[in-house]
């Protein structure tokens, strides 16, 4: 069976959960050295005022080196209140919002030490919610040549080729004052299609890409 890798993230972008319905197996990196300024602790959402990126503050690591599993969620600040309040403000006026609202509240009211176990439990949630169900695995050891890899290709600010995806538009909240904005955050999706969000998954899956990988 086909599979891909990719990195954790704080409520991925469109274009990773892409991948969790293009290729049956995932593997999700804990064994690479972490990165700052990625979608490890960060996303970004569309917010009144454009794209809001919301980052989740970290433990400085003793070393300048430090496995992705062991980075710890910093205590200080209030950056749980802080996020949910963004997300309140951005989407409640989204057709799904009060409709998933009560799934997502609870991680902004309970506190994780590990930045990967947060992840990974809001992909889950997220997986279930837009009844997807790849079948996942924690690497255990780093491998730095793998195939379908896609653990550095899908970041902020960065766009190198990923000729298996192309943004579909769909309905945004602030779409006539910013025009569609492609690559959000998965909750964006969710919010705003709800049931309909694997479907613009499947539409952002480039087609020519398929005839040699499973969907």
């Amino acid at each position: 069976m086909q599979s891909a890798y990719i990195s954790t993230a704080y409520f991925g972008p469109v274009q990773q959960y892409c991948k969790l319905v293009q290729y049956p197996v995932i593997y999700i990196e804990t064994a690479e050295n972490y990165l700052k300024q990625t979608y490890r602790n960060r996303c970004v959402i569309a917010a009144a005022n454009g794209p809001l990126s919301l980052s989740i503050p970290i433990v400085k690591p003793d070393t300048l080196k430090c496995l992705t599993k062991d980075i710890r969620i910093s205590g200080h600040g209030n950056w749980r209140h802080l996020h949910w309040n963004a997300l309140v403000s951005a989407y409640n006026m989204s057709p799904f919002f009060e409709y998933y609202q009560d799934d997502l509240a609870p991680f902004y009211n309970r506190k994780f030490e590990f930045l990967f176990d947060f992840n990974e439990q809001l992909r889950e949630l997220i997986c279930k919610l837009i009844d997807i169900s790849p079948e996942i695995h924690a690497t255990t050891t780093y491998q730095p040549e793998v195939e379908n890899d896609f653990r550095e290709i899908i970041r902020p600010k960065h766009t190198p080729d990923d000729p298996d995806f192309i943004a579909s538009p769909y309905y945004q909240v602030f779409k006539d004052k910013h025009g569609f904005l492609p690559n959000l955050s998965i909750v964006d999706l969710l919010f705003n299609m709800g049931p309909e969000s694997v479907l613009i998954l499947k539409h952002s899956i480039n087609k020519e890409t398929l005839s040699s990988k499973k969907v």
